[in-house]
C-alpha cells in the first residue's frame, strides 16, 4: 500500500493531461519568453492553486500560474505539513474550526484518497489534527482539483501570443521559474519576468492585467517596490499590546521560523541516518525530557494529554491501532527543537551569506536572493536531519527498544529529492503587504481562552477564521561562550510576546487587507497580505491560506469583468456585496465561503447566504452569547422588532411605522409567521404570498423559526439598494467616513 519510489519529481504527476500540459510548456519555453493573459498567479502553494482555479470557475478567460518547483499544494504537499493544522475553541474543548469553500472541497478529497487507500478516512490519530495525508498524496491532490480547468490546446506555433484565444477559464501551468523583475508601467504591475530555477539563462516574460502574489516571501510585491513590512511591527506603528517597544537591533528580522519537516515510514529494520555535517548533539537536548512515544489511538479525540508525544504528535498512518498492513505506518516530524529561526544565523551560514554579496547575513530572509535563500535552507535541513539523528540515537538509548522507535523509520521516498526531505521548508511567515487595511492585533485578540466574536467583525469580510497568535520559536541561543560561539551548537528561544498562548477571537479578513496601498495591477495572497507580524501567525495554516487564494481570485474576476483597479473595487460598496454572494454561494458544486464565522453554520444549509450576508451587512450580526447561529431556535417577538429595525437602517426603504413597535410588546413572546409579515409591511417590502395568505391549519401562525427568518428577509431585501454613508471619499487618505475620529485607512469598522 506504499506509494511507489518517486525517480524524479516530474513524474509523480498522477494526471495525464497535467504530465502534458507541463512537457509541452516546458519543451517550448526554450523558444517561447512571452506570455500575455489576463490573470497571473505567482506561486503554486495551495493559495496561488486556490486563486487559480477560483478564477478559472467565474470565467476569467486567461490565466498563468507560474511555480518554483513542480509540486502543488504547498503546506499540505511540498512543505511537508500533512497533518492539517485547523483547530478552535468551542465549549471549552478544541474543536476543528468550521470548514468551508476550496478548503472543505480539499477535506473530502484528503478523505477520499485514504478511504480508497487504507478504508479509513482519518487514518492518522494523530494528537494534534483529525485529517491527514502522505505529502506524495496531497500533489496528486491539488493536480486532479486543478486538471479540469488547465489549457491543453495545441498549436503548431512556439509564440505563445500567436495560439489565440484560450478556452474560457482555462489555466496555462509553467515551472519551475522563479520572480526576478517586475515591470510597474504608471504605478501599475503589468509584467513578472521570471529565470528558470534550474536554469537561469531561460527567462519567461509574463504581462498580465493583473496579478496575484502567492509566492512564499512574497517576491512579486518586494519587486514592484510594493509598500510591505518583514520583522516585528513596533507598538507605535499600530498600538499593538504585545508589539516591541524598539529599538530594534538584529531582531528587526525576527519572524516565525521556518521548519524542514522530515516524513517517516516504518523500515522494518534499524534505519538510523548518519549524522549530518556539523551535527551538535547540544542543539537537540530539549529532547532530553520530552516523551518521544506513547502508545495512543486518540480515542479520546485531538489535543487530549494521554496522545502527547514527539511521534504521535502529527502521525500520518497508525497502522497499529487501525490494523493495517506492516510498512504502511507513517509519521512526520515538525516539533519546536526542529524549528530554525531565521535571523542571527551559525557562523558557517553567516560565512557563506556574505561569500555571495557584503551584508547578505543581515538581510531580512525575503529580501535575500533565491540563492541566498537556498543557503538558509541547507543549514535547516541539516539542523532536522540531526534532530532525526538525535532520536535515533540519543533518544533510543534512553528509553530503550520501544515498539515505534525513530531507530526503526525510515525518511520516505516519495519527495525524489536526494536528501528525503520536502523540496520546500514550511513557511510560517514571509512578507506582509501594507495594504489598505492592516488587520492588527487588538482587532481579534481575546480576552480569556473561550473565542467569542472579535472586536472587529469587519463588514467586507472574505472570510472568517480564529486561530491563536501562534509562533513557534523564534530566537536562539548560542551556547559556548566567547568570540567562537556563533560556531558552536544553539538552542531555540521562546519569547514572552511570541510564543503560541496569546487567544484571539473568531474574526473575519476584509477585503481591504489582499489590495496594495500604492499599487495597482496587484493583489495579495497566501502570507502576503495586510496583517501585522503578529495577526500573521494567527492567519498562516491551511485552510485560512486556502480561502484566502480563493477570496483573492474572486477579487480579481470581479476587476477583471469590470476592468476596474483593486482598490475601485474596494470603495463600491454594491460590488463588494456582489463579491461576497459569489463567495458564499455554490459555484460548480463547490461549497461556498463561511463568512461570518458561526459554528454550526454549514455551506449545505439552505440559509448558509442568508445567514452570511445579513450578518455582513449588520443586519443580523452574531449573538453576543454565543458561536452558534442555531438555525431552529424560535424568532422573539423583540429579536425580529431589533432584526427590522437594523433592517431599515441599512436598506433604501421608509422609515419604520409606529405598529412595527407592537412587537415589542410581549417582548419574549415567540413570533409567528404573521409578525413577520406585519413587520416588512411596516418596512414598506409587501411580503410573500406564503406569509400572508391563511390555510386550513392557520400557516401564518405558524412558529417563525431562525432559518426561516433569515431565509425569508434575505430573499426579500438582497435586491434592494443599500443605505450607506458619503463614500465619495472612502479609502482616501486622512478620510473618515464614518466621523468616529479614526481614518478609513486606520478603521477596521469604516462605516460604523
Amino acid at each position: 500500500m506504499n506509494s511507489p519510489p518517486m525517480k524524479s519529481m516530474p513524474v509523480r504527476f498522477a494526471s495525464w493531461g497535467l504530465v502534458l500540459a507541463i512537457l509541452w510548456t516546458t519543451a517550448s519555453s526554450r523558444a517561447a519568453d512571452s506570455v500575455d493573459c489576463d490573470l497571473l498567479i505567482v506561486g503554486g502553494n495551495e493559495s496561488g492553486v486556490a486563486a487559480a482555479v477560483q478564477a478559472a470557475r467565474l470565467g476569467v478567460p486567461r490565466v498563468v500560474l507560474v511555480n518554483d518547483i513542480p509540486w502543488l499544494g504547498g503546506q499540505f504537499s511540498a512543505e511537508g505539513v500533512g497533518c492539517v493544522d485547523e483547530w478552535t475553541v468551542y465549549r471549552g474543548k478544541r474543536v476543528n474550526f468550521p470548514r468551508s469553500g476550496m478548503f472543505l472541497e480539499i477535506i473530502r478529497a484528503i478523505r477520499e484518497v485514504n478511504s480508497r487507500k487504507y478504508g479509513l478516512t482519518n487514518p492518522g490519530n494523530a494528537w494534534c489534527g483529525t485529517e491527514t495525508i502522505e505529502p506524495a498524496d496531497a500533489a496528486r491532490i491539488f493536480e486532479r482539483f486543478i486538471e479540469p480547468y488547465l489549457d491543453q490546446t495545441r498549436s503548431t506555433s512556439n509564440d505563445w501570443t500567436a495560439r489565440g484565444t484560450l478556452k474560457t477559464g482555462r489555466i496555462s501551468y509553467r515551472q519551475p521559474y522563479e520572480p526576478v523583475r517586475v515591470e510597474v508601467t504608471k504605478g501599475t504591475v503589468t509584467a513578472v519576468e521570471f529565470a528558470k530555477a534550474d536554469d537561469a539563462t531561460q527567462r519567461l516574460t509574463v504581462r498580465a492585467k493583473l496579478t496575484i502574489d502567492s509566492s512564499d516571501w512574497g517576491d512579486v510585491i518586494r519587486l514592484a517596490g510594493a509598500k510591505y513590512g518583514a520583522g516585528p511591527d513596533l507598538k507605535s506603528r499600530f498600538h499593538e499590546p504585545s508589539a516591541p517597544v524598539g529599538p530594534l537591533g538584529n531582531d528587526r528580522h525576527e519572524m516565525n521560523p521556518i521548519s524542514w519537516c522530515v516524513v517517516l515510514r516504518e523500515a522494518g529494520r534499524e534505519a538510523t541516518i548518519a549524522p549530518p555535517p556539523g551535527y551538535e548533539p547540544r542543539n537537540f537536548t530539549a529532547l532530553n525530557s520530552i516523551p518521544p512515544f506513547v502508545d495512543s489511538a486518540m480515542t479520546e479525540g485531538i489535543y487530549t494529554p494521554g496522545g502527547w508525544s514527539i511521534y504521535t504528535h502529527r502521525r500520518l498512518v497508525d497502522r497499529w491501532h487501525n490494523g493495517l498492513p506492516v510498512g504502511t505506518e507513517t509519521t512526520f516530524l515538525n516539533w519546536p527543537t526542529q524549528d530554525y529561526p531565521i535571523f542571527d544565523f551559525p557562523q558557517h551560514v553567516v560565512d557563506a551569506l556574505e561569500a555571495t554579496e557584503a551584508g547578505a547575513s543581515q538581510k531580512n530572509v525575503v529580501e535575500m536572493s533565491p540563492v541566498q535563500r537556498r543557503i538558509v535552507f541547507e543549514d535547516a535541513k541539516r539542523h532536522a536531519l540531526g534532530f532525526l539523528h538525535y532520536l535515533q540515537t540519543k533518544v533510543h538509548d534512553r528509553v530503550g527498544n520501544y515498539p515505534q522507535s525513530f531507530r526503526h523509520m525510515q525518511l520516505t521516498d516519495e519527495f525524489g529529492t536526494a536528501d528525503r526531505l520536502p523540496p520546500k521548508p514550511y513557511v510560517r511567515e514571509g512578507l506582509r503587504l501594507e495594504a489598505l487595511y492592516m488587520l492588527r492585533e487588538q482587532d481579534i485578540r481575546a480576552a480569556d481562552r473561550q473565542p467569542q466574536w472579535a472586536t472587529a467583525m469587519v463588514p467586507d469580510s472574505v472570510f472568517g477564521f480564529q486561530f491563536n497568535i501562534d509562533f513557534h520559536p523564534t530566537r536562539r541561543k548560542f551556547l559556548d561562550a566567547g568570540p567562537n560561539a556563533r560556531s558552536g551548537p544553539w538552542q531555540f528561544v521562546h519569547t514572552a510576546n511570541r510564543n503560541w498562548h496569546t487567544d484571539t477571537d473568531r474574526a473575519m479578513l476584509p477585503l481591504r487587507s489582499l489590495i496594495p496601498i500604492e499599487r495597482d495591477g496587484l493583489l495579495g495572497a497566501s502570507k502576503n497580505i495586510g496583517v501585522t507580524s503578529l495577526v500573521s501567525s494567527a492567519v498562516r495554516v491551511h485552510g485560512q491560506m486556502m480561502l484566502c487564494g480563493q477570496a483573492s481570485g474572486a477579487v480579481a474576476a470581479l476587476c477583471l469583468r469590470e476592468n476596474i483597479a483593486p482598490r475601485e473595487l474596494a470603495r463600491r460598496w454594491p460590488l463588494i456585496r456582489e463579491l461576497q454572494l459569489r463567495l458564499t454561494r455554490s459555484l460548480h458544486g463547490a461549497p461556498g465561503i463561511l463568512l461570518w464565522p458561526y459554528h454550526d453554520l454549514a455551506p449545505d444549509d439552505l440559509h448558509f447566504e442568508a445567514v452570511n450576508m445579513l450578518a455582513v451587512r449588520g443586519i443580523w450580526p452574531g449573538d453576543k452569547a454565543s458561536l452558534d447561529f442555531e438555525p431552529y431556535r424560535p424568532v422573539t417577538r423583540a429579536e425580529l422588532a431589533a432584526i427590522l429595525q437594523r433592517t431599515a437602517q441599512h436598506v433604501a426603504t421608509k422609515e419604520l411605522e409606529p405598529k412595527l413597535n407592537a412587537l415589542l410588546t410581549d417582548g419574549t413572546k415567540t413570533a409567528d409567521w404573521q409578525a413577520l409579515a406585519d413587520g416588512l409591511t411596516a418596512l414598506g417590502i409587501s411580503p410573500s404570498t406564503g406569509l400572508t395568505k391563511n390555510g386550513p391549519v392557520n400557516e401564518t401562525r405558524a412558529i417563525l423559526q431562525r432559518h426561516e427568518l433569515a431565509r425569508i428577509l434575505w430573499q426579500h431585501i438582497k435586491d434592494v439598494p443599500e443605505r450607506l454613508p458619503d463614500v465619495t471619499r472612502y479609502l482616501q487618505p486622512d478620510n473618515d467616513t464614518d466621523g468616529d475620529g479614526s481614518p478609513d485607512l486606520d478603521d477596521p469598522l469604516p462605516l460604523r
